[in-house]
């Protein structure tokens, strides 16, 4: 089965969703699922039956070598 962007997160059966260890069970993460076909769908914690972005794998590997380069860190800084 193949998933388009905003699909109903409930609607993902079967997914064992990932968060990140730092969120230190403050509610405030996101959650990661893989999907069938070898994408990944991406989910707010606070809201686990609401919209999911589904990205490729390649996405999200372009994503995670930004994130270990800090290319994304000022988007964080107070």
């Amino acid at each position: 089965m193949q998933f388009v962007n905003g699909v109903s997160a409930s609607e993902i059966t079967g997914a064992e969703w990932v968060k990140s260890s730092a969120s230190m069970g403050q509610g405030n993460c996101v959650e990661l699922t893989r999907l069938p076909d070898g994408a990944v769908a991406v989910r707010n914690s606070r809201y686990p039956d609401g919209p999911a972005l589904v990205y490729t794998a390649e996405e999200m590997t372009a994503f995670l070598a930004g994130a270990r380069n800090s290319e994304f860190d000022h988007l964080t800084a107070a």
